[in-house]
């Protein structure tokens, strides 16, 4: 029989809607049920594409014996750490503070009031049932030292983190970021650090900004070094596009094989601006490869994109994406799968598990016309494969960084079809997430579920946005961006300049949430200045430019101590060096001229430039004022780069546009 997940709108939670674990979805009626029965409440947290959750869900949850523990003697909540990150980042504070680690499944005891007191992560069916025991022989025993535990652990949390009023970082905080990222660059393989290695996607954007204000070949070099391992290796999927979520090794070969919307997302952004600095056709083809398995594999019906493709298929991690020669052979024939064999680097011994082998490409093959052949073919083999499950929801913020890099990789790459997607995914937004000034975190089939956005929904959605705008023109981008901006300042902010993760009339935790560093995503904080620093770009909003110089103080410390915490962050202070430039283009569309001059500004210009288009009428103005009194030059389309509302004079040639934005950086 459903238990009580059976209506959420979350893909997660009905995974486990026909548990026998009488699971209570996050609410007051949990709590209010644990203070009635006087039992702890077992919160687990977990997502759709983890592996591990997925483990314990079939040993432990599926258990009709360790279901019977847990009904008997405690009241259960399931959560989907995508659908409340708010949830999920307190009590994974409070994971990491009594254990020194964290990760997902998440598993946390709390009192009924709320106190975590006992917090760990998966944990085998035998561990955990002897866990339960001993925790339900503690709440009976020993019940006042364990809610005085959670008593001290909601103290120790809930204090001031202060890191006072400042501004940005100067130039010579970015530099010395880059010294510290150099000292921890991985010189043979890419990347930073060891095993496991994870996608740096927001330190690219830092490394090749910094590159186009210094010219320092060193963070140029370790951008491109970083994104060509990760596109060679078993990360990449070599057949159909996209990245996995991280590499369990130091030489990105073999990767957990979950895919994940905001990390294809931003990857597809990044392999753009690397090809907009270096022209390198790895890059484009990777960039474009993205754009489409995003477009081909994880839009929905409602024309935005689904948040994930589960890591495992007929209960085995990677097995729809790995091979055997033997596989090869019978997909190929002897000859083909020999040739096909060495390029991908598939070996009898096997690179994964089980003699299976991760394809890789770490050269590019010298016949073209043959790997196009054999990587059709190899496509429709695996098309006849059980394919990943995926999970459908989507997640605001997640679409927000989507619509960006759709918009932008559409333009540079002459994909008007990718432009179209990021509008269709920008209206879904509008049309199902947005409700004034408000957003919902997240919808599935048209539907919005009951979450409140969080601070990355708002700045990355604004974002995404103002990204859509600077290919398009529309104006009503810009409008829509400003008024989630304005929600951000309004309700996000904390005395001292930043923002907190969550407004302040959402839902009380035991402590409301405040991290300023990235991790898998850019931090909201860092999104938020990204965004808001675009916006005072457009329309000259001097509360929004200080607002954004604010949010990017704890970026200083951060850049000397942890710069890759900090990579998105330390992005937006370059650009906010650079002014940003601002870049008007007017002209009739599809016009030759006109579109050429965009172009221009799209490429040629650092990165992190407002760029705005306009018919040259005054239309728009109102909605972005950056186009206010920008007119046809002799009936010509024309180009007008500005700082600070500052125009140089007008030009309507594209030359001439590149003369001026190369001044414009000296």
């Amino acid at each position: 029989m459903p238990n009580r997940l059976a209506e959420a709108t979350s893909p997660y939670l009905l995974q486990h809607a026909g548990n026998p674990v009488d699971w209570y979805p996050w609410g007051e009626e949990a709590f209010a049920e644990a203070r009635r029965r006087q039992v702890p409440i077992l919160l687990s947290v977990g997502y759709s594409a983890c592996h591990w959750c997925h483990v314990m869900a079939h040993e432990s949850f599926e258990d009709p014996t360790t279901a019977q523990m847990m009904n008997a003697g405690f009241v259960n909540i399931k959560v989907d750490r995508e659908e409340r990150p708010d949830v999920d980042a307190v009590h994974m504070e409070a994971t990491q503070a009594m254990t020194g680690q964290g990760g997902w499944p998440m598993t946390v005891f709390l009192t009924p009031d709320g106190a975590p007191f006992y917090c760990g992560t998966y944990f085998p069916r035998e561990h955990f049932q002897r866990l339960l025991m001993s925790v339900q022989r503690a709440w009976s025993d020993e019940h006042e030292g364990v809610v005085e535990q959670g008593r001290r652990v909601v103290e120790a949390l809930s204090g001031p983190r202060s890191v006072g009023r400042g501004n940005a970082p100067g130039p010579e905080v970015l530099d010395e970021a880059v010294e510290t990222l150099s000292r921890e660059y991985d010189d043979a393989n890419g990347g930073f650090s060891g095993a496991p290695k994870f996608p740096p996607s927001m330190v690219l954007s830092f490394l090749l900004a910094q590159y186009g204000r210094t010219g320092a070949e060193r963070s140029l070099a370790m951008a491109r070094h970083t994104a060509e391992a990760m596109a060679r290796g078993g990360m990449y999927d070599q057949l159909g596009g996209g990245f996995a979520r991280y590499s369990v090794d130091a030489g990105w070969v073999v990767p957990h094989f979950e895919k994940m919307l905001y990390d294809n997302a931003l990857l597809l952004r990044a392999y753009t601006r690397l090809w907009r600095t270096t022209g390198e056709p790895l890059a484009r083809r990777v960039a474009l490869e993205t754009a489409d398995w995003m477009v081909a594999d994880l839009r929905t019906e409602e024309g935005g994109f689904a948040s994930a493709l589960d890591a495992d298929t007929e209960g085995e991690e990677g097995r729809y994406y790995v091979w055997t020669p033997a596989e090869l052979r019978n997909a190929l024939g002897e000859e083909d799968a020999a040739w096909a064999a060495d390029l991908f680097g598939v070996t009898e011994e096997g690179t994964f598990e089980h003699g299976y082998s991760v394809l890789q490409l770490r050269a590019d093959p010298g016949d073209p016309d043959r790997y196009e052949r054999v990587r059709a073919a190899l496509l429709d083999a695996r098309a006849k494969r059980v394919r990943p499950d995926r999970d459908d929801k989507i997640v605001a913020a997640w679409n927000g960084l989507a619509v960006a890099g759709l918009a932008e990789a559409g333009a540079l790459f002459d994909r008007p079809d990718l432009v179209e997607r990021a509008r269709e995914a920008a209206d879904l937004i509008a049309r199902v997430h947005v409700s004034g000034d408000r957003l919902v975190r997240t919808s599935r089939d048209g539907r919005a579920g009951g979450s409140a956005g969080v601070l990355e929904d708002y700045a990355d959605v604004a974002e995404g946005l103002l990204a859509l705008h600077a290919v398009t023109g529309e104006p009503e981008r810009v409008e829509s961006a400003g008024r989630l901006l304005d929600t951000v300042l309004e309700h996000f902010g904390d005395a001292e300049g930043g923002f907190y993760d969550t407004a302040d009339d959402s839902e009380a935790l035991f402590n409301r949430p405040q991290d300023p560093t990235d991790a898998s995503t850019p931090s909201g904080r860092f999104a938020a200045a990204g965004a808001l620093l675009g916006y005072s770009a457009l329309t000259g909003s001097a509360r929004h430019r200080q607002a954004a110089d604010e949010a990017l103080a704890v970026a200083v410390p951060l850049a000397r101590k942890a710069p890759r915490a900090a990579g998105w962050g330390l992005a937006v202070a370059e650009t906010l060096l650079s002014g940003p430039l601002e870049i008007a283009v007017v002209g009739p569309r599809g016009v030759p001229a006109t579109e050429e001059l965009l172009r221009t500004a799209l490429v040629d210009a650092p990165l992190g430039t407002a760029v705005t288009r306009g018919e040259g009428d005054g239309a728009g103005a109102e909605q972005v004022p950056l186009l206010e009194g920008r007119g046809l030059i002799g009936g010509a389309p024309a180009a007008y780069v500005c700082q600070g509302f500052t125009c140089r004079l007008p030009v309507t040639d594209a030359d001439s546009l590149r003369e001026q934005i190369a001044g414009a950086r000296a």
